[in-house]
């Protein structure tokens, strides 16, 4: 291999999916919106990422068609990506069929069952926490909450931007810290560390966030009328196999035996309580799986553009301008953070900001000396944030549509992410 020098222009694809994806994202949700449809969801990502591949593979003509594949090949082929398509493809069959079985509601049902009318406000932050810990995702459970939200503020005085802003808080929670979120697996495999360790560090900076933030709501709740919760039918056998498969995620067991292990529990209970049946569960985890081949495909392309960017001296001039800029590591932890902020603004999309970003942070880390369990926690607990802000983001969007109210309107009731950018920036200060 020859020896790369900096080469600012090669980072001419990021800048071409940007225009492209920001550009029309922008353009169909402001100022041109399509009835029904999320702005930045007209133009696929992946048809940005196809055009910034082209690009890329445009650039350099001291390589050849053929030895630009080859390193295509070589980045795709990477252990740690092919680990992360296979967990994707595994995550999706579990939360298909989870979703299938009644799983999701069931557990909301009977933690909305336990919590007193005058804690609810903090119930359902707590709930929404737990329960994006155990699904993976944040989209789906503020799609299972957000309906029981607003029923909530309808039977009180308490106010809809609020509830519906606790929900989305405890949302982002979860999917940051959960082990087989999408975010988690991309993180973690890009660094190549294991999700138990980079959970530890992470825990450390979200868990003050929550408490703070629960014992704001308390004391939000105390003063507001108790809220006159319905009871919800659930069935407890099938909320057990989310508290199994947490539990065993918890105590570091892998993933692939945590996801196997889910799906055969949901499999067998949701056959026995008779929610699913032989050819619904199949049809299930198809379509689970069918659903992250976007986030694969993504995964494969971005691989193959960061591949050809390195190659082109593209990563040595974006640490060329850290070095310029940050002299140290906190500074270089920074520059993750900015990084990764950037990405998720751009894209709307926490996992795909850190696919982008993760192969740049890799480097920042081995030239600062950054432990990578320290830069996995920033890259998914900094797009969390950003993700669980940004008015456009489907979070906030779908949470907005549920109530029947402006995504802007919840923005200044985001109080745990709020906090949680106060710790990350404190975990930062305090790095020996």
């Amino acid at each position: 291999m020859h020896e790369r020098k900096p080469n600012p222009k090669a980072l001419l694809p990021i800048l071409v999916f940007l225009i492209i994806y920001l550009g029309s994202g922008i353009y169909f949700e402001y100022i041109h919106p399509i009835e029904g449809q999320m702005g930045f969801y007209v133009i696929s990502v992946v048809v940005a990422f196809g055009l910034a591949l082209i690009v890329a593979f445009a650039q350099n003509r001291a390589l050849s068609f053929n030895e630009k594949v080859h390193i295509c090949a070589q980045g795709i082929g990477d252990d740690n990506i092919v680990i992360m398509l296979f967990i994707f493809l595994m995550a999706g069959a579990f939360s298909g069929l989870a979703s299938e079985a009644g799983g999701a509601s069931s557990t909301a049902n009977l933690m909305l069952d336990i919590i007193p009318g005058n804690l609810a406000v903090p119930g359902l932050f707590i709930i929404a926490c737990l329960i994006s810990m155990s699904m993976g995702t944040s989209v789906g459970t503020i799609t299972v909450l957000v309906p029981i939200a607003v029923e909530v503020v309808h039977s009180t005085q308490l106010s809809m931007p609020l509830l519906i802003g606790t929900v989305v808080g405890g949302a982002m929670f979860g999917d940051n810290l959960s082990v087989i979120s999408d975010t988690t697996i991309a993180a973690t495999r890009t660094q190549g560390v294991e999700m138990r360790d980079k959970f530890r560090v992470n825990f450390m900076i979200a868990l003050p966030a929550a408490l703070i933030t629960a014992a704001i709501l308390v004391v939000y709740s105390l003063q507001h009328p108790a809220a006159d919760l319905a009871r919800y039918d659930f069935n407890i056998w099938l909320a057990i196999p989310y508290f199994i498969v947490l539990a065993l995620a918890l105590l570091g067991l892998n993933v692939f035996l945590v996801l196997g292990i889910g799906i055969i529990l949901f499999f067998l209970i949701g056959g026995a309580a008779g929610t699913i049946t032989f050819s619904s569960a199949f049809m299930a985890m198809g379509n689970g799986t069918s659903g992250m081949f976007e986030t694969m495909i993504v995964t494969i392309l971005v691989a193959s553009i960061s591949a050809l960017m390195r190659e082109h001296g593209g990563f040595d001039a974006i640490l060329a301008l850290i070095r310029r800029r940050a002299h140290s590591k906190r500074g270089g932890m920074f520059g993750i953070c900015l990084l990764t902020a950037l990405m998720d603004v751009a894209t709307a999309n926490n996992t795909v900001a850190i696919v982008i970003a993760a192969p740049i942070a890799k480097e920042i880390s081995n030239e600062y000396e950054i432990d990578p369990k320290k830069v996995a926690s920033l890259l998914d607990t900094v797009s969390c944030i950003f993700q669980g802000l940004i008015p456009y983001g489907a979070q906030l969007l779908i949470a907005a549509s549920l109530a029947g109210i402006s995504s802007i309107a919840i923005i200044p009731f985001l109080y745990y992410q709020f906090l949680l950018t106060a710790f990350v920036i404190l975990s930062i200060l305090l790095e020996h």
